[in-house]
């Protein structure tokens, strides 16, 4: 069994996913250790959908300036996950 916590992070909400969602795909943050595997069991044992497809995508870190004062952002984990036709998931409860 998969632990939920383990594995997913939090939806990830942006203008971009929220074209994809009209298309049955939703993206979430993830851990760096998950794999395609992990998701899908993670994703279909929260939301109680079926899976279709997931896709990785590794967001490089990226070297942010403040003044003189420079720094890095952290990279991150995202996974987008296309579900079956006519099945929803709610990310923004109403």
């Amino acid at each position: 069994m998969v632990e939920i916590s383990k594995v997913l992070k939090t939806p990830h909400v942006t203008e971009k996913a929220t074209l994809l969602a009209k298309g049955n795909q939703y993206v979430f943050k993830v851990w760096s250790k998950a794999n395609k595997v992990e998701i899908k069991k993670a994703i279909k044992d929260l939301y109680g959908v079926d899976v279709l497809s997931v896709k990785i995508i590794k967001v490089p870190a990226k070297r942010r300036r403040l003044g003189r004062i420079s720094g890095w952002r952290k990279g991150y984990k995202k996974a987008i996950v296309k579900i079956k036709e006519g099945q929803k998931i709610e990310i923004m409860p109403r």
